[in-house]
Parts: C-alpha cells; sequence; structure tokens
C-alpha cells in the first residue's frame, strides 16, 4: 500500500489583505513537504526582499498579454491595477506527481479555477476577527502607505462578501488554531475518492480475488 500514489489538489488559499494568508501559507509550506507554492506572474514591481521566480514571475505588461493570449494561464485577474496569472504547465505537472499545490489568490482567481478544474480544487476563505484587527496588521506588517492600507481596507468588503463561494472559511483570531483547522481540511480532502486514481484497479483485483 505505499507505493500507492494520488492525484494532487490545488489548495486556494484567498482573504482580504492583512487577514493573515501569506502568514498561514508559509507556514504550511514549512510544515508539509508535499505542498509546493503556485507562483505566480505578475506586472506588479518586486519589492526589495522578493525573488523573482521565487515569490513571483515578475513581467512586462506586454508580456503578460502575450501569456494570456497563448492560453499559458489557469487563471487571471487585475488587482489594485496589477495583473496576476498563475502559469498552467507547472501546475498540472505538480498534480500529477502527487504533488498539492497552494494558490495565493483572490477571489477572482479563485472563480476562474472553479471553472477550469472544479475536481482538483479546494478553496479556503481567511477571515480576520474584525475589521480593527486587520487594519491593525496592515500597519504592523510596514509594507504599504496609508494611502494604500486605506484603499486595502476599503476593498475589504467587496472581498469578504465573496466567502459564500468557498467550501471553507476560516477565522484567524489565532494563528496556530487557524493553523490546525487548515491542516485538517487538507488531510481530509487528500482522502476523496476522485483524488485517488489507483483505486479503480485495486478494487478490480480486489474483487476477483477468491
Amino acid at each position: 500500500m505505499s507505493e500507492i500514489k494520488r492525484r494532487g489538489l490545488m489548495l486556494v488559499l484567498s482573504s482580504p489583505s492583512g487577514a493573515g494568508k501569506t502568514t498561514m501559507t508559509r507556514r504550511l509550506l514549512n510544515a508539509d513537504s508535499n505542498v509546493v507554492m503556485s507562483v505566480s506572474a505578475t506586472t506588479r514591481p518586486k519589492r526589495p526582499n522578493e525573488v523573482d521566480g521565487k515569490d513571483y514571475i515578475f513581467v512586462s505588461p506586454d508580456k503578460f498579454t502575450q501569456m494570456c493570449d497563448a492560453g499559458e494561464f489557469l487563471e487571471h485577474a487585475t488587482v489594485f491595477g496589477n495583473q496576476y496569472g498563475t502559469p498552467k504547465a507547472a501546475v498540472e505537472t505538480a498534480l500529477a506527481g502527487g504533488r498539492d499545490v497552494l494558490f495565493d489568490i483572490d477571489w477572482q482567481g479563485a472563480a476562474q479555477l472553479r471553472d477550469r478544474a472544479r475536481p482538483d480544487l479546494v478553496d479556503v476563505f481567511i477571515l480576520p476577527p474584525s475589521k480593527m484587527d486587520l487594519a491593525s496588521r496592515l500597519r504592523t506588517r510596514a509594507e504599504d502607505t496609508e494611502e494604500v492600507i486605506a484603499k486595502r481596507m476599503e476593498k475589504a468588503n467587496d472581498e469578504i462578501s465573496h466567502w459564500k463561494e468557498y467550501d471553507y472559511v476560516i477565522v484567524n483570531d489565532d494563528i496556530q488554531h487557524a493553523m490546525g483547522e487548515l491542516e485538517e481540511i487538507l488531510r481530509v480532502e487528500r482522502k476523496r475518492r476522485w483524488r485517488q486514481p489507483w483505486l479503480p484497479d485495486f478494487i478490480r483485483k480486489l474483487t476477483s480475488e477468491n
């Protein structure tokens, strides 16, 4: 039984900015070697602490349009004036090899993945415990100006309104508890029947035995 392989799944995490999605993403990647990060292409300028090809694939708007026209993206969206897209080749290779692919994308990207890859998809929406806590987290991470923070807070209600579209919702009021819930979701979803391509042959063999 140790050689039995399953198909990987696509684990989507979405949230308003500051709800803790990035922290949860990093912790899951560190804790589970079978989870790999989907690296998005983006037209957003690279931040000083980011590595091209690891955090994002940084491309020009023209290059992004070429990739889009060539059908290279599983999903793509425009967020705060910048374009983001998920290159599909690496994702498909990982899934076929039994690895789970983690996506840090917004509700627009999640909606496209539901249309194109629903059997492989597990989507989770992360909520903050309060708006006050959300604003505090945005300021604590010190990545954005007050103007950008204000725009993110304005957009939060719209993003949160999509929570019903997701399979699971986690309120991140305590990071350890939230991570425990996320890991439990992953354990259960890995056992889904349709993610076990070995089962039909196994059942045929099992039922033919005397």
